[in-house]
């Protein structure tokens, strides 16, 4: 076959889709691929791609955050309809074959090891599996940070308290919850249908905060506004790694969160898969059958082109800024950057591959900044990164702040 696909989740059947309408023999391995995609996703409006049809979005909202005073954001945040999402990125996999297993391993470039001892041979090898990266067991050198979060599923009038129709609470970093420790925010959007999601967060810690941590939080937080969630309510659960480095599969092309095109200040990446698929899917067209390793590196360079790889390195030391951070400063630093100019929060929340535009971005807010935050940021490019944010959880209250 021309392209060998492992992961049957939306970046993975995004790149199938892109490659088999191309007319590339196309297959998509996967331990369970009917499963159903239980997770929330979204993305800003502006990011949809133009394909996308609109019945994929179950609701639209005004985005706002609030670290010490609220902003308005100025742009839409859409969530998707994850069962029309899946049901819309399946229905595009005509000549698409299905093999139904667990990778375990790459022995050569264009080959697959299953777990049940068989191979699957393809000219180019794509692991889309998300966080477990089956075809790159190059050990982590430290421990990951991950984003964290315990959410509950609220009907719109118990949900009122907290955002009004048509918004989205995209960041409150107000200790409402009532602890000091690490810090965490709350994330409150509409789902379609009369549901909201309000979830508490944990931006990125290594490792991870605990989901007992954010659930206890969320239900403190949720109580102050006089909102007690049913027991039988729905919740989710949410973990991933934010600090992924580069894949390292031989003769592997990484794509999705195995990539990884993840943010490591937002953990958002399917926007980018969506937009990505199509220049991946075109590179391999180009060069396949002739030359399997000349559409290999081809399609790595439409994933990790140069300004891409440097705007993803500046943002990886922004994230280890943050792990370096006091608690109590975290809310101060959101909001210098949610002051920033509209342009400038743009470009760093979205723009994967403007580095100029990236670091006219940071330099505004270095600009903004005072010296202990100034020093933070220019001395996380410098130092290792952080070893671990563990310390013992605090539950005791809030004291107030001191002005000395």
């Amino acid at each position: 076959m021309d392209v060998l696909v492992v992961g049957a989740g939306p970046a993975g059947l995004a790149l199938a889709s892109a490659c088999a309408h191309r007319g590339l023999d196309t297959a998509v391995l996967d331990p369970a691929p009917d499963r159903s995609w239980t997770a929330t996703y979204g993305m800003w409006w502006r990011e949809l791609p133009h394909d996308l049809p609109e019945t994929v979005v179950a609701a639209r909202a005004a985005g706002r955050a609030v670290a010490i005073g609220e902003h308005r954001l100025g742009w839409d945040y859409a969530v998707l309809d994850v069962p029309a999402l899946q049901a819309h990125l399946r229905a595009q996999l005509a000549g698409v074959r299905f093999h139904r297993g667990r990778a375990v391993g790459s022995p050569e470039p264009g080959v697959v090891a299953l777990a049940d001892g068989t191979q699957l041979r393809a000219s180019v090898v794509v692991d889309a599996a998300g966080r477990w990266r089956p075809l790159d067991r190059t050990p982590s050198p430290r421990l990951p940070a991950e984003q964290t979060a315990f959410g509950v599923i609220l009907d719109e009038e118990t949900a009122a308290p907290l955002t009004a129709p048509g918004e989205a609470l995209f960041m409150d970093w107000r200790a409402d919850h009532g602890e000091d420790g690490w810090p965490t925010f709350l994330y409150v959007v509409p789902l379609g249908g009369g549901d909201v999601l309000a979830e508490e967060t944990s931006l990125a810690r290594r490792p991870g905060l605990p989901l007992a941590t954010l659930r206890r939080r969320l239900h403190a937080r949720l109580a102050t506004y006089g909102i007690r969630p049913a027991e039988q309510a729905r919740t989710e659960r949410v973990s991933f790694r934010v600090d992924h480095p580069r894949h390292r599969g031989r003769g592997v092309l990484a794509f999705g969160a195995s990539a990884p095109l993840v943010h490591p200040a937002t953990g958002f990446s399917l926007a980018t898969s969506l937009h990505l698929a199509p220049r991946v899917a075109d590179a391999i067209a180009a060069n396949l059958p002739q030359r399997p390793g000349r559409a290999l590196a081809a399609a790595q360079r439409a994933v990790w082109p140069p300004a891409a790889l440097a705007v993803h390195q500046f943002r990886r030391i922004g994230l280890e800024a943050l792990l370096r951070m006091p608690p109590r400063d975290v809310p101060g630093f959101f909001e210098r950057f949610f002051a920033l100019p509209e342009p400038h929060r743009w470009t760093y929340l979205t723009a994967r591959d403007d580095l100029r535009g990236t670091m006219s971005a940071m330099n505004s807010l270095f600009r903004q900044s005072d010296t202990t935050l100034r020093f933070r940021l220019v001395s996380s490019a410098f130092r290792r990164p952080v070893v671990t944010n563990e310390v013992a959880d605090d539950p005791r209250p809030l004291q107030p702040l001191s002005d000395k």
